[in-house]
């Protein structure tokens, strides 16, 4: 016997701020029979054409203290990691470290941080790999 990623879940303070912030991100929708409210304590989102792991939301009382133990890898669908990047900081994203060039030149990625600081990295899109 197995089991599956049946979601994904974020710890936040506002669940329906940062629900709203990944869905830009991501292309995420709601789902339609169970809309995200603001005053929300859990709020999910996935993707539209339910081939990626959907996220949860959910409200707790303590900020981010620590170095995340698990993150997001997003490569881009389409473009370059540096027009993501430049993307994602017009979104409220942080630059956290630059790890571009780590392996010699169109290597490496970008670590960032959503507006709560939960850190994400910015690979290479597939094309860049290419």
């Amino acid at each position: 016997m197995v089991a599956f990623i049946s979601h994904v879940a974020v710890d936040c303070r506002d669940p329906y701020a940062l629900s709203e912030w990944w869905k830009d991100v991501l292309g995420y929708a709601e789902d339609p029979d169970d809309p995200n409210d603001p005053d929300h304590e859990e709020c999910y989102i996935e993707d539209p054409k339910g081939k990626r792991v959907p996220l949860v939301f959910i409200k707790v009382p303590e900020g981010k203290t620590v170095k995340n133990r698990l993150h997001f890898d997003l490569r881009p669908k389409a473009g370059e990691r540096n027009a993501e990047y430049q993307r994602l900081l017009r979104l409220g994203a942080t630059k956290v470290e630059d790890h571009r060039g780590i392996d010699g030149p169109g290597t490496g990625w970008i670590v960032m941080a959503d507006p709560e600081g939960n850190e994400f990295c910015i690979l290479r899109s597939e094309a860049e790999l290419g």
